[in-house]
């Protein structure tokens, strides 16, 4: 995978975290347990078809995964991309301590002379 094709799809989970709404939906899932379309909307006070459109962006950012069974998709947490977002901001974080770190010894330098 090409580093802008990387990046895309970290701006893609971002993104897809980026949502009250699909950050409870992906709590839900998070459990562990497969759920339906009518289990996730439960107590959200919203449409089934909000929902689905919720899920399809979590799926498109490979949060959640669905498998028909019977009528209904059940829907579960994929913790790969989620795993890949947490390295994504550890490198992220530790570029910035880094800088921050260059920066702390510019100063104190400037102060001693």
């Amino acid at each position: 995978m090409s580093k802008a094709e990387a990046l895309r799809r970290q701006a893609d989970v971002f993104s897809a975290l980026g949502d009250p709404t699909r950050l409870s939906l992906l709590l839900m899932l998070a459990a562990g347990h497969p759920h339906s379309i009518i289990m996730l909307t439960g107590d959200t006070g919203l449409s089934r078809q909000a929902v689905a459109k919720h899920l399809h962006v979590l799926e498109h950012a490979g949060l959640v995964s669905s498998v028909r069974t019977g009528r209904e998709n059940r829907y579960t947490c994929r913790s790969g991309a989620l795993r890949e977002a947490r390295n994504f901001l550890d490198e992220v974080s530790s570029l910035w301590e880094d800088a921050l770190g260059r920066l702390k010894g510019v100063v104190e330098d400037d102060r001693v002379a």
